[in-house]
């Protein structure tokens, strides 16, 4: 597609939009077309039928072009993006050595550059929404909205909700769940206060108001979020669990990711994470529950019996050396759940590759399970499922008449497309996001081929790099394992150190 294209996409609707077929629940679909007004889309169906309801619409031909749903991340960390490279080769629980100091050096500015580059990846990926988990940088959360609706991207966005010491009770990640924006100090407790009580009320006050803040905005949904369960009271847990359940929201946590977590639950409530957010109330259908590594099978019942969501993080697990989430498990038993990335990469393809690649080498290959769910499964969960998974089913996800024009347009012509005999297993296995041409996200074109529409990309990378180097220079960041070069110059020193040893 030319130029030409471009520009009549460009225009206010509505448009007639005919491409070679579209990705329906039920598979690839030839010989269909939609409208798209700005917004949803409001009609779905064969090219033909179309074209006679909409004689006044000049059909806009797409050929060579699959339309299907964008995809959803469920799980981000949107202002961590000038430090992603920095988790490569690290030990699990890497939150307390990277991201607490890197978030914690950033201003304003490079948190909103941070989160606007984290958006820009993620269209380039084909993602039109993404789920931040809440960032632990010490700037107003709207900040973060304002990154992501300027990008053109919807944004399920995340208002961290601790007030407990959390985590280690050595207390070394306390400092990240408070931000002081928000009215406490680093040892969990509001300033000049009777308690912890009064700081869970200041929480809930500041959770109530998130959530209405973003009434009837079109592209940034509200959220709660707990960065871990040992994070928050059991008491905000269960308050911030009815919050949201009321607002039609989310309440996102990280659940089951790392043994250490699991082993200090364990040795404080005689539970498993997830067992005790069962036992205090906090699952649920508004609960999402990111990455859930390690899951026993009554971790899964009990995921299954209250309607609580995950977001399976398969690139994390292979990144930070978790388990791997038993996703093709949960798809069985009906539990509901999306992929994420974590930050990791902003490549939907790539994304559900990896969840099926992942599932096979941890499940598949010791049962002889040669399809480990199949194409269409990864597929699904990357979109349908995880805006289910976000409380979005009714807005996103799916294309069809009434919901949001969030899609994307692929090339299939190219050489790992077009000799196609199963569409979605292709897709998965061999799509990747040099074949998107185009992303839209309400209805409007925001992408087009990896360029933002509307907004200079290169500046921002630009500006993004200069940033970046200053904030992660003022950050107080540990890492176990040394860059590349580094490590392969020690095992150059090494070699000639054990050689000139021989020698003599």
């Amino acid at each position: 597609m030319n130029q030409h294209t471009r520009e009549l996409l460009e225009r206010p609707g509505p448009h007639l939009l005919v491409p070679d077929a579209v990705l329906l629940p039920e598979g690839p679909a030839d010989g269909r077309a939609v409208v798209v007004a700005d917004g949803p889309f409001t009609a779905v169906g064969p090219a033909d039928e179309l074209r006679r309801r909409h004689p006044r619409l000049d059909p806009v031909r797409l050929p060579g072009q699959l339309l299907m749903p964008g995809f959803v991340d469920a799980h981000h960390h949107l202002t961590q993006s000038f430090g992603s490279a920095l988790a490569f080769g690290e030990p699990s629980e890497i939150f307390r050595r990277v991201w607490v100091p890197l978030e914690g050096s950033l201003d304003e500015e490079s948190a909103y550059v941070a989160a606007k580059l984290a958006a820009l990846e993620a269209l380039r990926g084909g993602f039109t929404t993404v789920a931040d988990a809440g960032t632990r940088a010490d700037v107003d959360v709207d900040v973060v909205a304002s990154a992501t609706r300027d990008a053109g991207i919807r944004c399920v966005l995340g208002l961290v909700c601790n007030d407990s010491g959390g985590g280690d009770p050595s207390g070394p990640d306390r400092a990240q769940a408070f931000p002081a924006r928000a009215g406490f100090d680093h040892t969990g407790s509001a300033p000049d206060s009777p308690g912890p009580c009064v700081a869970g009320r200041a929480v809930l006050d500041r959770a109530e108001k998130h959530l209405a803040r973003h009434e009837g905005d079109p592209l940034v949904h509200a959220s709660l979020a707990v960065t871990v369960p040992e994070a928050a009271t059991e008491e905000t847990l269960r308050r911030t669990a009815r919050l949201a359940a009321e607002a039609g929201a989310v309440v996102q946590i990280h659940v089951n990711e790392h043994l250490t977590a699991v082993e200090r639950s364990l040795v404080r409530h005689g539970l498993r994470p997830l067992e005790h957010l069962h036992a205090i109330g906090a699952l649920g259908p508004q609960l999402l529950a990111a990455h859930a590594t390690l899951l026993t099978p009554r971790e899964l019942t009990l995921l299954a019996g209250t309607g609580t969501a995950v977001s399976y993080n398969p690139v994390a697990s292979a990144w930070k050396g978790n388990a791997v989430a038993p996703a093709t498990a949960m798809a069985e038993r009906g539990i509901r759940f999306g992929l994420g990335t974590d930050g990791t990469r902003g490549d939907g393809f790539r994304l559900t590759d990896a969840a099926e690649f992942a599932q096979r080498l941890a499940y598949g290959l010791a049962t002889g399970d040669s399809s480990c769910g199949a194409g269409w499964t990864w597929l699904e969960h990357a979109t349908r499922g995880g805006a289910d998974a976000l409380g979005l089913g009714a807005r996103t996800g799916t294309i069809a008449p009434g919901l949001a024009a969030d899609f994307l347009l692929v090339d299939v012509t190219t050489p790992e497309l077009a000799l196609s005999w199963d569409l979605p297993w292709e897709l998965v296995r061999r799509g990747n996001r040099d074949q998107i041409t185009a992303v839209f996200v309400e209805g409007r074109l925001r992408l087009w081929r990896g360029r933002p529409v509307g907004w200079d990309g290169h500046a921002l990378v630009q500006r993004a790099a200069e940033l970046a180097h200053e904030a992660v220079g003022r950050a107080a960041i540990t890492r176990v394992h040394p860059t590349s070069t580094t490590a392969r110059e020690r095992e150059r020193n090494t070699a000639r150190e054990r050689e000139g040893s021989t020698a003599r």
